[in-house]
């Protein structure tokens, strides 16, 4: 079998998505699947320095990539938006190659890039699935409101309803496809996670990296950073922990623009945190690996999120998980006692935060609960064979 997976960016400052890409990448050819990316050489506000139009390894997946249309982008600073990752190139290679393939696997909605592929593929008779990846929840549709309804009615639901299958990563996502008005076939996947190599005292080396005193408990918002994910309310719910209980913040990601970092760091800085609250930047590998690991508390309290890869790192990494119940991973934390889903307000997420910090043994039962639960139900090869099964399902599919 044959797959071609499109995704708009495989840019590491993208989060998640890119990741999952990957992922899949790999776990599908270690399974016996041809399977090559197509994307753009996206990179935010900059481009990843790769060949392009020709197949190279990249992060150990077949990948072409082509290049962004980069004036608008400039001259309209729209290099964070993946909407606009316009290519004319890109366009002209999905055209002539696609057949070659016998499923199209698209990563996004409301972007260029997965709707010319899909598109292409209902023309040239290819089954195609896609991922709409929690941009379906009402909070995401109320982003870009009439954008999205004018696309929908015009491109959206037409690419939606025709696919062969619509993977969602949890009920609640199959639920936001059924609310949007999609009759095509579902199919509710979670994703994988794969944990790192255990590294030797991490709390004292994290500890160390960042000069945080020894005996201050660290919570841990690893994400991109975008008002979306509300790194603003956990800062506000520390700030009322100040003469209760001490803790440092590790904010790690990257920011979504220049404009919102300096509104955050003015935030700590009124807030009195300067002194307990870190940005690290975007971390990978090794560096990814010690902030889960050195960690005591993982904290997201997103207004929306489909399956939020991240938290479930952090299971698999044993740390207790604080999250607020628009992120649709909440029911799988919830069934394993691996931490707690809160509305998300201060009051709330301040309470949780001190009595959590004020049991740390009761923490350490809630990490250890997420570390088996992620281990049994997020395991990659398993997933992947599951995968595999859709995709010949989509073969059969009466669209194509």
């Amino acid at each position: 079998m044959r797959v071609l997976h499109v995704i708009p960016s495989l840019s590491p400052l993208r989060g998640g998505p890119t990741a999952v890409a990957l992922n899949f990448g790999r776990e599908l050819r270690a399974l016996g699947v041809e399977v090559e990316i197509c994307t753009t050489n996206d990179h935010g506000p900059e481009v990843l320095p790769v060949p392009l139009g020709e197949r190279v390894e990249y992060e150990g997946v077949p990948v072409w990539f082509f290049p962004r249309f980069n004036l608008p982008l400039r001259s309209l600073s729209l290099g964070r938006d993946r909407s606009f990752l316009f290519s004319i190139p890109w366009t002209r290679w999905l055209w002539d190659n696609l057949p070659r393939y016998d499923v199209l696997d698209t990563h996004y909605l409301f972007a260029y890039g997965s709707t010319a592929a899909a598109t292409i593929a209902r023309l040239r008779q290819v089954p195609y699935t896609m991922r709409t990846m929690g941009q379906l929840a009402p909070w995401a549709l109320a982003q870009s409101r009439k954008k999205k309804r004018v696309y929908s009615a015009l491109i959206e639901r037409r690419s939606l309803n025709h696919a062969a299958l619509v993977h969602c990563t949890t009920p609640g996502e199959a639920a936001d496809v059924r609310n949007f008005g999609i009759t095509a076939p579902t199919a509710i996947l979670p994703l994988g996670v794969t944990p790192g190599a255990t590294i030797p005292d991490a709390a004292a080396t994290l500890r160390q990296t960042y000069q945080i005193p020894p005996n201050r408990p660290i919570i841990l918002f690893l994400s991109r950073i975008h008002y979306k994910k509300r790194p603003d309310l956990l800062l506000d719910a520390v700030a009322r922990l100040s003469d209760r209980t001490s803790c440092h913040v590790l904010l790690a990601g990257e920011c979504h623009s220049p404009a919102y970092a300096a509104e955050l760091t003015a935030q700590v800085q009124r807030l009195g945190l300067s002194d307990r609250v870190t940005f690290t930047g975007l971390v990978t590998g090794w560096d990814k690996e010690l902030v889960l690991q050195g960690s005591d508390l993982f904290v997201l309290p997103s207004f929306a999120e489909n399956f939020a890869i991240a938290v479930a790192e952090a299971m698999a990494a044993g740390l207790p998980v604080v999250i607020t119940p628009e992120v649709q991973i909440a029911p799988d934390v919830e069934q394993a006692g691996a931490g707690r889903v809160i509305p998300g307000t201060v009051d709330d997420l301040a309470a949780c935060l001190l009595e959590m910090l004020s049991n740390p043994e009761h923490c350490q039962t809630q990490g250890e609960n997420g570390k088996q639960w992620a281990r049994s139900h997020y395991h990659w090869p398993t997933i992947t064979q599951h995968l595999i099964t859709h995709y010949h399902t989509a073969l059969q599919s009466p669209e194509f």
